[in-house]
């Protein structure tokens, strides 16, 4: 049922645009209603406007956490207008109805963010008066318009305007929806902050989640699946933030292989590259310079770096920028592109350049991953760091030279990032043979050998990583007999002292790190 807005309350916190809606409103002959800071707000600006306490008979009270809610405000909202009994009630109890609610809330988020206010300043931000008004108006969408957000002052006039002073139906339906949106985000805010100190770095008892929509994707995982990227309501960092300067629109892989790209860039330090395919590297290397870590990381495996994304940690020059052009390559994403080096990526119209914000490449990523099983979903801490690689157990009597221990560290960074089970075979300057996702230990080591032999990359001398142990000698052997003279392990068998026996019997070296970085 449509009916003309004659009576409007309004109450809000973030005051934009709210002088020229109350001014448009009450050139209309709508008689509005405010509360405290809202009403001398309207009515410094010269316009109409009648004081909630004049409304109920009643002050604002307990310094303002009383103000709103009362029988003659919320009966006005909630009033059926389609039932003869509530209209008589209403006029019975002196209640006149209230046809639209401009609301927004407290700054709760803000507060709380606020290292300079105590709990008991940013529980004052709760607001209680604000959710109730919006889910009355919401509730009774039925016969009464709410409106959450500023930017939808202007529609709700111009619909007044062609439809003789009435907000259609579906109109009060869709803001009806983004009020308890609203609503529910704004308490989503206050549980997490309650659960940040009840139980810092604890699993929560319960998770609640608010996404917005970012962006649609080009796809999902295949063509013919639609997709879209949410940002979390209260992001930890700025990755989301990620500029795009040219190329084709993203997709779901594009966006995941972007993420691990970067993780596993980052963990490598200044001047890293990072060639991944399907969330697998396929390449990493540290030089002096990003040009030649690029070089360096591509010929490790340069048939599977097609269709990759690169991932470097530093500034891509006009040098690099060539140098990578000549095979095909989804995403290349850095700390930044010289002008230069944007300029000579034109010529590739469809790749595309992503420059990840730079408080982001050093900040403390720690916290909670997230990861759906059908109706279930799995929460673990992420895994970050390193520690176990400044305490490395050297379990035989061989000990590993500079640039062997060196190339060790690099494997077992680089092996962290790999699908499970994963074996990354490196010397000091980057990636050698990479085997990853195999359902057998000795299948990643012989996948690892095989591709380091096919492009011809040195295996004599390399140290390799295992990102979980080794359940038999097998794997052990197959590395040392290709040249590998270093491996890096986490441990953990019932056949440790099987394997570690292999290794010395070998003459090869082997460190246990007593931590794994299983990924599955």
């Amino acid at each position: 049922m449509n009916r003309k807005i004659e009576r409007a309350l309004i109450s809000v916190t973030d005051k934009t645009g709210v002088i020229d809606f109350a001014r448009s409103l009450a050139g209309r002959g709508i008689e509005i209603i405010a509360s405290g800071g809202t009403a001398r707000t309207i009515r410094e600006a010269g316009i109409e406007v009648t004081g909630i306490s004049d409304v109920t008979g009643f002050p604002e009270c307990m310094d303002g956490r009383v103000k709103t809610l009362h029988p003659k405000v919320h009966g006005g909202i909630l009033a059926d207008r389609s039932k003869k009994e509530h209209i008589d009630k209403a006029s019975e109890l002196g209640i006149g109805l209230i046809d639209l609610v401009a609301v927004n809330l407290y700054r709760f988020r803000e507060a709380a963010s606020d290292p300079c206010l105590s709990e008991k300043d940013i529980v004052e931000q709760i607001d209680i008066g604000g959710p109730t008004l919006i889910r009355s108006a919401a509730k009774n969408h039925d016969s009464v318009s709410v409106v959450t957000d500023p930017s939808d002052y202007a529609k709700v006039l111009e619909e007044m305007d062609a439809n003789e002073g009435s907000v259609t139906g579906d109109t009060r339906r869709r803001l009806a929806s983004k009020a308890f949106h609203h609503t529910a985000s704004y308490d989503t805010a206050i549980s997490a902050w309650f659960d940040s100190i009840e139980a810092p770095g604890e699993m929560p008892e319960e998770r609640i989640g608010i996404y917005r929509k970012s962006r649609s994707l080009r796809y999902g995982e295949n063509p013919h699946q639609k997709a879209a990227l949410y940002i979390d309501e209260s992001p930890a960092g700025s990755f989301h933030e990620f500029v795009q300067h040219q190329g084709k629109e993203l997709s779901f892989n594009n966006i995941q292989d972007m993420w691990a790209a970067f993780l596993l860039a980052r963990d490598l330090g200044e001047n890293a590259c990072a060639i991944l395919k399907h969330m697998n590297p396929c390449g990493a290397s540290v030089c002096n310079t990003i040009g030649e870590s690029f070089l360096r990381a591509i010929k490790t495996d340069p048939v599977s770096a097609f269709g990759s994304v690169i991932s470097v940690n530093g500034i891509i020059d006009e040098k690099f920028a060539v140098a990578s052009r000549k095979g095909f390559v989804e995403v290349i994403l850095a700390r930044g592109f010289t002008g230069e080096a944007l300029e000579a990526f034109k010529k590739k119209k469809n790749l595309r350049l992503i420059t990840i914000p730079e408080e982001e490449w050093d900040r403390d990523i720690s916290g909670l991953v997230y990861r759906e099983a059908g109706p279930m979903l799995l929460v673990q801490e992420r895994d970050t760091g390193f520690p176990e690689i400044e305490k490395l157990e050297i379990v035989t009597s061989r000990k590993p030279s500079h640039d062997e221990e060196k190339a060790m560290r690099l494997s077992w960074k680089v092996v962290k990032h790999m699908k499970s089970n994963g074996i990354v075979i490196c010397d000091s300057l980057g990636t050698v043979g990479v085997g990853a996702g195999q359902m057998s230990r000795v299948d990643s080591c012989r996948i690892a050998v095989d591709k380091a032999q096919r492009e011809a990359m040195p295996i004599e001398g390399s140290s390799a990583g295992s990102d979980a142990f080794f359940p038999f000698p097998d794997g052990v052997e197959t590395l040392v007999k290709a040249g590998v003279r270093c491996i890096i392990q986490p441990g953990g068998s019932i056949r440790d002292d099987e394997v570690i026996a292999a290794a010395e019997s070998l003459g090869v070296t082997m460190a246990i790190t007593g931590r794994r970085h299983f990924r599955h």
